[in-house]
């Protein structure tokens, strides 16, 4: 039982939690991030693709309205 509980554990972390994390990662740095960190960015993006395809039905990342002075 404590097995099966492992499992469902590391599955939710894999498909739910840490692909909501870098979800808010990508859009605080995507327009700001440096070359070193767009590569992380994009490895994140590459280790939890099933986790970001299970969630991206409910996410918009257009890109910010510009402010015009």
């Amino acid at each position: 039982m404590v097995v099966a509980l492992l499992y469902l554990t590391l599955a939710g972390a894999y498909l739910l939690v840490i692909p909501i994390a870098v979800f808010f990662y990508l859009g605080l740095r995507w327009y700001t991030a440096g070359s070193v960190e767009r590569v992380f960015m994009y490895f994140l993006v590459f280790f939890f693709f099933p986790g970001l395809l299970v969630l991206s039905p409910f996410v918009n990342l257009n890109p910010r309205p510009r402010k015009i002075a």
